[in-house]
């Protein structure tokens, strides 16, 4: 399936594989820094607040001013500092001097106004944001660090803040001492808190990347399969397609997805319909619809449908395939087996055919009378009949596929004059036949034996078909360009059928009943053996009209003045025709 470009596929697999975990990387950093700056702004908010409390005491006179003003400024404009200039540092990381900037002046700060406090008020409160700071954002010796900081800083206030051993002395020293472990506690627990959501969210992130893996994975299959995918909506939106599924629907692979909305199109009925009635039973369809690209082209789909959910409430899905590839497949595989079947079976046919041939000769040889004569010609006449059937079937069996490197360049005119020269004589049909040749330079690379095949074929084919007449079978050559020449086969019979031009050049398909069906099969493979190709076209000359098979062909060699021959519109030169135009029952592959 990737085998077209193993290289692309090999990229994106990369890609996929490697971008989540830088993502991942990338959000925990994001995550990091967002709540460092959410403690930031807290530490800035709190600055504020102290400072409007020790702007108020000092306006409100209720006691001498004093130095606390200017430090809470002081840590207002620190932690204004800090939140501007300093960048966070990851908790994995070793304790650097940017914890001293943060934590260490929160805790100082902090002990300067619990050991100054006057009028009642205390600051004990204000030594948890640096202990969850430290625990949460930095290592759990950090943490622990702190909060032990924190205690030896109370337990010292509490020391000098009465006589020793005396009752106050006992209850605030109890005090402090519970504080403490409560501060303890608090850093252990957050520390622990954050670990775990820390893991947790790596969880979530690597199930995210592994999400997004597959789902890139699953994007680049089902882009690069050549059955249609579709996803529709229950009004008829599109919310997603394959480049398959818009190149059936729309003919072409860059259509945008918005563009295909179910309903607008005359054409897209047949689906819309498929996908009402599939929500409505709530059950998978299938079904074969036709989708009209234009006034001329238009696609034989076999749709199959299936919902998200069993509800109906979901999404649809459409898988869309088109029936000609459906029916190329079958038809190859059955070719596949027929071929083998009848190369075995040609095999043992040929031989009691050999021996019935040679004693109908015997015969021939003693037998007198005129009835006895006619009767061993007639003999004679089907067991040819059969050979020709037998070699025909063993050729095609023998048919290797695929483009065939030439060193020999043939002489294109001299070749066919050759040929033409023998078959003529054999059928005895030189006044039937008639030579256009305007390639007298021409070289082209194809195998002698091949080429004979192959015209052998398109006259003994022409020569069935045509009237009989003085020159009813043309064979003319021509220049298309610089590297291709083009030759055709012109017999005046009449008009194919419509049923026959879809099976022209289809092994075992035949008008008649006394041919095999393989010469025009086996024309066709000849030419994709060296990159040539075949055709079948009604045309008119010389007020006739007739059946022309042409085979265009790669020219090794064209000579300058061969120039003057190449087709130009309004050549008036019998049976040739535009390389750009497409007449009515046009069969040619596009050049």
């Amino acid at each position: 399936m990737w085998g077209e470009n193993p290289a692309r596929f090999a990229a994106a697999w990369m890609a996929t594989a490697l971008s989540p975990e830088v993502d991942a990387r990338m959000q925990r950093n994001h995550a990091f820094v967002r709540l460092w700056r959410a403690f930031m702004h807290a530490r800035v908010s709190i600055a504020v607040v102290l400072l409007a409390l020790q702007g108020f005491v000092w306006l409100s006179g209720s006691s001498e001013p004093h130095g606390l003003l200017w430090v809470c400024s002081l840590y207002l404009l620190a932690t204004l500092a800090v939140l501007w200039v300093l960048r966070p540092v990851q908790s994995a990381k070793a304790v650097s001097l940017q914890w001293l900037w943060t934590i260490g002046v929160d805790v100082l700060l902090f002990a300067a106004l619990q050991y100054t406090q006057k009028g009642g008020f205390n600051y004990t409160p204000l030594f948890a944001l640096p202990v969850l700071l430290a625990s949460i954002l930095g290592p759990l010796l950090l943490g622990l660090a702190t909060a032990a900081s924190v205690t030896l800083l109370l337990l010292g206030e509490a020391w000098f803040s009465a006589h020793l051993l005396s009752d106050v002395s006992t209850t605030r020293l109890l005090q402090a001492a519970l504080t403490s472990i409560g501060f303890f506690l608090v850093a252990l627990l957050a520390n622990q808190l954050a670990r775990r959501l820390a893991r947790e969210e790596a969880m979530a992130e690597s199930s995210q990347a592994t999400a997004r893996t597959l789902a890139q994975i699953n994007e680049l299959v089902i882009d690069s399969l050549n059955l249609g995918v579709l996803v529709v909506d229950a009004e008829g939106n599109t919310r997603n397609a394959n480049p398959a599924a818009q190149t059936l629907l729309m003919g072409m692979a860059a259509t945008q997805v918005r563009d295909i909305h179910l309903p607008e199109r005359a054409s897209w009925a047949g689906l819309w319909s498929l996908v009402q009635e599939t929500f409505a039973v709530g059950q998978p369809l299938e079904s074969e619809i036709t989708v009209t690209l234009d006034q001329y082209t238009s696609n034989r789909l076999a749709a199959r449908t299936q919902l998200t959910t069993p509800d109906g409430e979901g999404l649809c899905v459409l898988f869309l395939e088109d029936l000609r590839e459906v029916e190329a497949r079958v038809r190859t595989e059955k070719l596949a087996s027929m071929g083998r079947m009848s190369a075995a079976v040609a095999h043992e046919i040929r031989n009691p055919l050999s021996a019935i041939a040679q004693a109908n000769a015997l015969l021939d040889e003693e037998v007198q009378s005129d009835t006895a004569k006619r009767l061993t010609r007639m003999i004679e006449q089907n067991a040819q009949r059969l050979a020709r059937i037998v070699d025909d079937i063993l050729k095609f069996a023998r048919a290797a596929p695929g483009p065939t490197e030439v060193a020999l360049t043939l002489p294109l005119e001299a070749t066919l004059r050759q040929i033409v020269l023998e078959w003529s004589q054999q059928h005895q049909a030189q006044d039937r036949l008639g030579l256009h040749l305007h390639t007298p330079t021409v070289h082209i690379g194809f195998d002698p034996d091949h080429l004979r095949r192959l015209l052998v074929n398109l006259l003994d084919n022409a020569l069935r078909h045509a009237s009989g007449q003085a020159t009813c079978i043309r064979i003319i050559t021509q220049a298309i360009n610089l590297d291709r020449v083009r030759l055709s086969v012109w017999s005046d019979g009449p008009p194919l059928e419509q049923g026959v031009l879809r099976h022209l050049f289809e092994p075992f398909f035949s008008s008649e009943s006394r041919s095999s069906g393989l010469g025009l099969y086996i024309c066709r493979e000849l030419c994709e053996r060296y990159g040539a190709q075949i055709a079948y076209q009604r045309t008119r000359l010389d007020q006739r009209d007739g059946n022309a098979f042409y085979v265009t062909l790669r020219a090794a060699g064209i000579a300058a003045a061969q120039t003057s021959r190449l087709y130009v519109p309004g050549d008036s030169e019998p049976g040739l025709v535009p390389p750009d135009t497409q007449a009515p029952g046009d069969t040619r592959p596009p050049a």
